[in-house]
């Protein structure tokens, strides 16, 4: 690195200390764009040439940066060797999961042979932080990078590899019985961390961030060979331009991807080949995941409605536009549809709760802020605690919900976008689906939050059962479709998956799944469903030979498979014949209090109108701090956020013939006649406005 400085030729002698931008960058050993960065940070500033207001950095000044960063070069090898002398108990280890010895094995024999990166599915809850924890055993002979795709499972990796905690993964499983000279592991979090850290650590975990920024503050510290194995957690994400950069970054690496779904939706080539994968209906047999059955409901009729134009529609002409984007936005956004939705939740969470006594939770997916706002409230009105979760949230609020739901004082939680990768509850047990989903890969990391157990590796426990609740007018049924065939389907599909060669309906996702939105309600809405009943789908179809193979080979409670017991194939589908796929009757309506309606349905007014007052301000291109619509309209008052919240509030008081009464005293028909109209409300108080100014 220091072999490259150039040094400055003096302009003058009082430049004689100085090197411009590029120079300090290559005598540092980073980026100019860093020392950009570091200046506007205050963290090294640089000094100005007079006149010209070039950048220009004092030697004595970056003499402590250039230290630290030559720290890695210098001592690199200082923890060579660790996982080659350490006395591992791996092959054979009882306490270590099936899929982990067998991924391991999987490693082993790949790496043995190749030196291209490498895939590994396993389904979420089979032990992917187990397999990352000893991978590095036989694998790195020096030092094991971790990459984590968010903070959430960054933190939850290292907790596990922390041999400060008393339950770090090998200590749990007794794959280690002495840690008095490691493995130490260094987590890359900011501003606490530093390269004396990770020089004198094992393995180094970090987020893609924190590795991959703009600010490229953690590679450019890395020597070529500094790890020479690289796992990747969820490496489904490896596509993306910023782990390729750190791909490109150690040439001599071993590579390991991670992942539950050995695909990208956006068809775009994955790293590696697939060396190993661990069927969803193995990990339920053997009750790493919940057995999970999906349950869609299926209505006999509904009834769409457009300003003043209603039309129905039977469940022949619902299947055949399922597919249509206008008629799954019109079904997500129904009341009716959404509250069938959350009935069958209910009913399936308090038949598990019954069961057990165990307070089982609801996961509810979402289009939109607003949409997750509706959904809340018609969980509310039937008596649930339920709180929405989404990105405008402000963290400490954030932390407030999630420690709520941890904490069991919620039943329902709403998300937008939010309970993805990494969140690990094994209460949720049931999915709400009110959303469509484009692609497969969201789908199942959505699903994947109800498949935690909650009673470790019992398949039988009551509490070991989850469910996927939504409506055939959403079409993720064929998410489903595809979710199962990961296990019915050949290992040269997958692999095919794997190259980025996707079918159809991944292909369909386009480039990921981006959230809908759902700012307007105006657009053809379902405003009248007759529900005729839900279709039950098991995970675990006795129908599937593969599943059928999976099931005779599990080992019972005796230790004995029904194979070892003499049982065939045939005699096992039909002593599983009745799960297969079955109408169920459509739960009974939860009663709701008039009064709770009418609460709830004030709230949720108060919380569209916010919204369409964000929206006009968007449409109509006015700063919130500006005073055009005090100016264009006589008697507005204050800035155009204040004086559009006035007369927007003035337009829906006077819609409902209430001007001047609280809306605490409307009536619940007053309320919602102003519900359904804020969009066009709002589009009359827009263009008001719109003509004024152009007046």
């Amino acid at each position: 690195m220091l072999g490259r400085v150039v040094y400055p030729t003096p302009m003058s002698e009082q430049y004689n200390d100085y090197l411009t931008i590029a120079q300090a960058a290559a005598y540092v050993g980073v980026s100019a764009a860093t020392l950009r960065r570091w200046d506007a940070a205050g963290t090294l500033t640089a000094v100005r040439r007079p006149g010209s207001q070039y950048r220009f950095y004092r030697i004595a000044d970056l003499e402590p940066f250039r230290l630290e960063y030559n720290t890695a070069e210098k001592a690199k090898n200082v923890v060579a060797g660790f996982f080659d002398e350490a006395d591992a108990e791996i092959d054979g280890n009882p306490r270590l999961r099936e899929p982990q010895r067998e991924a391991y094995e999987a490693a082993a024999e790949h790496f043995a042979q190749k030196s291209t990166p490498a895939i590994i599915q396993l389904p979420v809850g089979c032990g992917k932080t187990g397999v990352a924890a000893i991978l590095p055993f036989g694998l790195s002979h020096k030092r094991t990078l971790i990459i984590a795709p968010n903070t959430t499972i960054r933190q939850g990796l290292y907790a596990d590899l922390n041999i400060s905690n008393a339950s770090c993964f090998w200590k749990r499983v007794g794959v280690l019985d002495s840690f008095t000279s490691g493995p130490f592991t260094a987590l890359v979090d900011g501003p606490k961390a530093n390269m004396d850290d990770c020089v004198n650590s094992h393995i180094v975990v970090a987020n893609i961030q924190q590795l991959a920024s703009s600010a490229d503050r953690w590679l450019s510290q890395f020597p070529h060979d500094f790890f020479d194995l690289v796992i990747i957690d969820e490496g489904h994400h490896v596509a993306a331009e910023s782990w390729q950069k750190v791909v490109r970054s150690f040439p001599q690496a071993r590579f390991v991807s991670l992942t539950a779904t050995p695909f990208r939706a956006d068809n775009k080539e994955l790293l590696g080949e697939l060396i190993y994968r661990y069927p969803f209906a193995r990990a339920m047999l053997n009750g790493y995941i919940k057995h999970v059955v999906s349950a869609s409901a299926h209505p006999a009729e509904i009834t769409f409605t457009a300003r003043g134009e209603s039309e129905t529609y039977t469940l022949d002409q619902i299947l055949e536009l399922k597919e249509e984007a206008w008629f799954r936005r019109g079904v997500a956004l129904s009341d009716d549809c959404n509250r069938h939705i959350a009935e069958k939740s209910v009913e399936k969470l308090r038949s598990l709760r019954s069961a057990t006594g165990f307070p089982h939770q609801i996961a509810a997916s979402a289009m939109s802020i607003d949409h997750a706002d509706q959904v809340r409230a018609i969980f509310q009105e039937m008596g649930l605690q339920a709180e929405t979760i989404h990105s405008n949230l402000p963290d400490e609020r954030k932390a407030a919900v999630l420690a709520r739901l941890r904490n069991n004082q919620i039943d329902v939680i709403v998300q937008v976008a939010m309970l993805g990768e990494g969140f690990d509850h094994p209460p949720l047990s049931v999915a709400a689906i009110f959303r469509p989903y484009r692609s497969l890969s969201p789908y199942i990391q959505f699903v994947g939050r109800v498949m935690r157990t909650v009673d470790l590796n019992d398949p039988n426990s009551p509490n070991n059962q989850g469910f996927v609740v939504s409506h055939v007018g959403l079409n993720n049924e064929e998410q489903w479709d595809e979710f199962r065939d990961l296990d019915t389907q050949d290992q040269l599909l997958v692999r095919g998956w794997a190259r980025g060669e996707g079918s159809d309906t991944t292909a369909r996702g386009g480039s990921g799944d981006p959230e809908l939105v759902a700012q307007r309600f105006d657009d053809p809405v379902a405003q009248d469903e007759r529900l005729s009943h839900f279709l039950n789908r098991s995970f675990l179809d006795p129908n599937d030979d593969r599943v059928i193979e999976e099931m005779l080979d599990a080992k019972g409670p005796g230790g004995f498979s029904f194979r070892e017991l003499g049982i065939t194939a045939d005699v096992l589908r039909a002593q599983l014949a009745h799960r297969e796929e079955h109408e169920e009757e459509p739960a009974d309506s939860v009663p709701v209090q008039p009064q709770v309606r009418r609460q709830t349905l004030r709230s949720r007014l108060d919380s569209r109108s916010k919204s369409i007052h964000q929206r006009i301000l968007a449409d109509l291109g006015l700063a919130r701090a500006g005073y055009d619509v005090s100016r264009a309209i006589k008697g507005a008052r204050g800035n155009n956020a204040d004086a559009l919240y006035v007369l927007l509030n003035r337009e829906i008081n006077t819609f409902a013939g209430q001007l001047k009464r609280s809306r605490d005293k409307w009536t619940l028909d007053q309320l919602q006649a102003a519900y359904d109209s804020l969009d066009e409300i709002g589009d009359q108080v827009a263009a008001t406005i719109k003509t004024a100014i152009e007046e």
